[in-house]
């Protein structure tokens, strides 16, 4: 069979991209990777927890903008209450203000009636008024009605004194009324003060809430956009790689059914040669190996770590199961890959999903044929056609194509059908 069918992209393609270069660029675009994932989701994480991030952040400056408008309208209904008990205040103290007045005037009059019946008392009540009576010679008569006019005017001069003592007690109670109510004024207006500060305050409060939540809806918005952009470029990348997966295996698995079938004459042919030369010798016919395997399986292609073993991952974004279909070593770029099983280079090219790619046909295996093919090359050892050995370097470790660092991509084809490399290392 003619080698490099696998390949589909033009031969301009076929040529490796500079490998600084091309790290560089993928450096700037996606960080480390997770070790548990060979395709390159970190961008699609990245984004996906912005917007996480961003909807967290709107919705608790949404619940902060309701909280403060709810202290607002509270604050306000306050500084109404505050308003009303401080007018209430503020006519009680001028009602208080007005009663001292009214009870200052009143004391005022009854000084001037006191006055007055003080003056009438001198000059009625005088002591010598009896004494004048008898000495000129008054009736009895007289002698009576004089001492009745002493006791009119002196009940009189009392009641007026009583009078204007309840009137100055009226007044002092009336004056610690007015203070009572100065102090209640004050207070009120305290109050009034402070709820007119807690309502300005709030309402800068309330406008930096609405501000900052306009803003992280925006920011909100903008993450959205850019989540479901590398969402739909993640689903297009895996959808890529597993078209590349299904072609390569249809062509794999015709390729792997004529080399069985091609093997199987060779072994015919070689078994009828040993009959026949068995017959000759007369002897027993030796059996016949596996052409052109061997049973000895296959080694290891990077003597390092595995970062990411075969078999189905659960995506935490796209939320679906996706198989990775090799085992990931870890090394750095430009660290030697060697061949995993002596064979013939039959492919080499260039994928979006896995980069720079080798294909190794390593013939018939233990009644297998088994494909060894190595992904996100840096740069090529071999070319089409070239027969290798085991443990013989056939390229070097890169990061090329859907790749999140250097690594190696290694996939087993087993009869074309891909399968855990690790059950043939």
């Amino acid at each position: 069979m003619s080698a490099g069918v696998l390949a589909v992209v033009p031969s301009a393609q076929a040529v490796p991209p500079d490998p600084a270069a091309k790290k560089k660029q993928l450096d700037s675009q996606i960080q480390e990777s997770r070790a548990d994932l060979h395709e390159s989701y970190d961008q699609l994480a990245k984004s996906t927890a912005s917007y996480t991030l961003a909807e967290t952040q709107y919705k608790a400056v949404q619940v902060r903008y309701a909280a403060a408008q709810g202290r607002l309208a509270a604050a306000k209904a306050a500084d109404v209450v505050a308003a009303s008990k401080l007018k209430a205040a503020e006519e009680a103290l001028q009602t208080a203000l007005s009663d001292v007045d009214a009870g200052e005037q009143v004391i005022l009059e009854q000084k001037h009636v006191a006055g007055r019946a003080a003056q009438s008392a001198y000059q009625q009540q005088n002591s010598l008024v009896g004494l004048s009576i008898v000495l000129n010679g008054a009736s009895p008569a007289d002698v009576a009605t004089g001492v009745q006019v002493q006791r009119n005017v002196f009940g009189i001069q009392g009641n007026t004194i009583t009078k204007l003592n309840n009137a100055q007690a009226q007044l002092a109670n009336k004056r610690a009324k007015v203070s009572q109510a100065e102090k209640i004024v004050a207070a009120q207006r305290a109050e009034a003060a402070r709820t007119v500060q807690q309502v300005t305050a709030l309402t800068l409060q309330v406008a930096k809430d609405k501000a900052e939540a306009a803003k992280l809806a925006q920011a909100r918005l903008v993450a959205y956009k850019a989540a479901e952009k590398d969402k739909n470029s993640e689903l297009a990348q895996y959808n890529a790689l597993v078209a590349e997966r299904n072609r390569v295996q249809a062509i794999l698995v015709a390729r792997a059914k004529a080399e069985k079938a091609a093997a199987a004459r060779r072994k015919a042919a070689a078994e009828a040669r040993e009959r026949a030369k068995a017959k000759k010798e007369h002897r027993p016919p030796r059996d016949v190996p596996d052409d052109p395997g061997s049973s000895s399986g296959l080694s290891y292609p990077i003597n390092t770590y595995i970062t990411s073993p075969y078999g189905m991952r659960f995506h935490p974004v796209l939320h679906y199961w996706k198989l990775h279909d090799g085992t990931d070593f870890g090394a750095g770029c430009g660290t030697p890959i060697h061949a995993a099983a002596s064979g013939v280079i039959t492919d080499r090219y260039y994928n979006g999903g896995y980069g720079n790619r080798l294909f190794l046909s390593n013939g018939v295996i233990n009644g297998s044929s088994i494909t060894t093919v190595y992904n996100h090359l840096s740069r090529y050892k071999v070319r089409v056609g070239q027969r290798v050995k085991k443990g013989q370097v056939i390229g070097y470790v890169g990061t090329t194509g859907y790749s999140t660092g250097c690594h190696l991509h290694f996939m087993v084809y087993q009869d074309g059908r891909v399968v855990n490399p690790m059950k043939w290392l």
